[in-house]
């Protein structure tokens, strides 16, 4: 359990924990067709395990609970995926309190199944256990939530919103900007090698029956839910680490996009705040995060300060006035395209940054080289490490819950063999071993990768100014080695030190080749 909640905050999917800011939790779908939206996690069951610290009004106030929420993206899904072999579906909520040191204390999870097949919807909560039967089937929910999560990571925290999203910028800074372009000089290291990745992941990754398709949960739905997800989700100025920490909105521009999502229209404007920071301008960063001792954010926001600075030092030389921004037409090709083109089912959004002055620049390239650099470092370098366990991060659960409408000989069979059942619903042995040696390439580090500041451009180290404004870049990415070895070593970090704990070092910016769990490349180049 423990392993379970840390990871929400030091795993590879650190992009999906949310602070509960109401109560009851309910869902957004339409009830005519999902059911009722209350979920079955109760106030009872929250203050018996909270009992001692604080009252459920209370722990909403003081910012300790939090929940892994993953029941609108997939209730609309559970029909139509239960309908292929040997797979299922649930919508989940996971409920976690976060406990006087800084560690996450997992309460509840809830299972929803939608009124399908002639039958009404069904949901139920389960809690940790002291008690066989329910320590099973805690350890089955648990099962679950991994599944679904591990979806959610592949599909969107990793896919899209690196991989995927990329390819616009890559596109439109070659057909906008002239190689000897500042801007495309800066840019251009963190593109290598990403289209010819995203090629081979689309002929073996993401295609029909790939790897995906045949051992994750939404089987070959998976790039439905993805495409949803970007319409739901995505939004370029939230891709910012600070923005994405503080919050984030769910808008369905096409409410009709797939007939399965009819219901989404009630979704349309819908603010969701992650709540993981608060603007602070008296925090480090200007931020002041919820968990204090959350890893990735931690790390995380130094890394975006030095490479906000690289940039700003960048931009400013070749820009020094407002008016040179506006008057480039080559960047303002560029960005248009990057809106109206590459993104062109969001560019009438209002969200969009304004290209006007050095600053616009500034973020929106920072942006941009997050993004390709420690959005996807984070979750992708430590894939073998978590999931090559797959009981750490199954990728598809096989089985419905016992107590979904069992008939006596279910029950009987998981009252007498509740392994064999959790054994049955973890991947089988050929998707287990397949995804292992998969993400054991995919963790890798290659001979010749470039790491992020290691190395300048043969153009920067031609300009005095630029070539200075390097290496304090560089200078400042050997101090965060120093500082996440320091972070890792301190005894009160319980998210990153204890018995048997591995080091958050996904951020580490330089690394040796093979699966090292560190290293942050220029681009997305695996």
């Amino acid at each position: 359990d423990e392993e379970f909640a840390r990871q929400t905050l030091s795993g590879i999917n650190p992009y999906a924990l949310q602070l509960v800011t109401e109560w009851p939790l309910k869902s957004k779908l339409d009830p005519a067709i999902y059911g009722p939206p209350e979920s079955a996690i109760t106030r009872e069951m929250v203050e018996q395990q909270i009992r001692g610290f604080c009252s459920l009004e209370e722990a909403l106030e003081q910012k300790k609970l939090f929940v892994l929420d993953y029941h609108d993206l997939f209730l609309p899904y559970v029909k139509k995926v239960r309908q292929l072999p040997g797979t299922t579906l649930y919508g989940s909520r996971t409920l976690f309190f976060l406990n006087p040191d800084e560690t996450l204390r997992p309460l509840a999870i809830e299972l929803t199944r939608p009124p399908m097949d002639g039958k009404p919807q069904w949901k139920e909560a389960y809690t940790p256990s002291w008690h066989s039967s329910g320590v099973w089937l805690w350890r089955l929910a648990k099962a679950h939530v991994l599944a679904h999560d591990s979806g959610y990571h592949q599909l969107i925290s990793h896919w899209l919103r690196t991989h995927c999203c990329t390819e616009p910028y890559i596109i439109a800074t070659n057909r906008q900007l002239s190689e000897m372009h500042p801007i495309y000089r800066l840019l251009h290291p963190h593109f290598r090698y990403t289209m010819e990745i995203n090629a081979l992941a689309r002929a073996y990754l993401i295609n029909a029956d790939g790897i995906i398709e045949t051992s994750f949960s939404p089987g070959k739905y998976s790039m439905e839910i993805c495409s949803v997800a970007y319409d739901l989700l995505w939004r370029f100025d939230h891709e910012a680490l600070p923005a994405d920490l503080i919050s984030r909105y769910l808008e369905s521009a096409f409410p009709d996009i797939f007939e399965i999502f009819t219901a989404i229209n009630l979704l349309t404007n819908f603010f969701i705040t992650r709540g993981m920071a608060v603007e602070d301008p008296d925090a480090p960063h200007g931020l002041r995060l919820t968990i204090k001792d959350y890893p990735f954010a931690s790390d995380g926001l130094v890394l975006w300060d030095i490479l906000k600075e690289w940039v700003s030092d960048y931009v400013n030389h070749y820009y020094p006035e407002a008016s040179l921004v506006e008057s480039d037409e080559e960047l303002q090709a560029w960005w248009t395209e990057i809106r109206t083109v590459g993104h062109g089912d969001k560019k009438d959004e209002p969200w969009w940054p304004v290209l006007k002055t050095p600053q616009d620049l500034i973020q929106i390239v920072t942006t941009i080289a997050w993004v390709t650099s420690g959005h996807h470092a984070s979750v992708n370098f430590g894939q073998y490490t978590y999931a090559g366990y797959f009981p750490s991060r199954p990728t598809i659960a096989r089985k419905n819950m016992p107590t979904e409408e069992a008939t006596e000989r279910d029950w009987e069979f998981f009252m007498n063999k509740p392994e064999v059942l959790l054994l049955l619903c973890f991947p089988s042995q050929i998707q287990a071993t397949t995804v292992m040696a998969i993400l054991d390439v995919l963790s890798n580090h290659s001979p010749d990768e470039e790491y992020l500041g290691e190395k300048s451009e043969l153009a920067w180290a031609k300009d005095p100014q630029i070539k200075a404004a390097f290496e304090k870049f560089n200078g400042r990415l050997m101090e965060l080695e120093g500082i996440i070895d320091e972070r890792n070593a301190n005894k009160d970090l319980r998210n990153r030190n204890g018995a048997g704990i591995v080091p958050y070092e996904f951020l580490k910016p330089f690394s040796e080749p093979g699966v090292t769990g560190k290293g942050v490349p220029y681009s997305i180049s695996i």
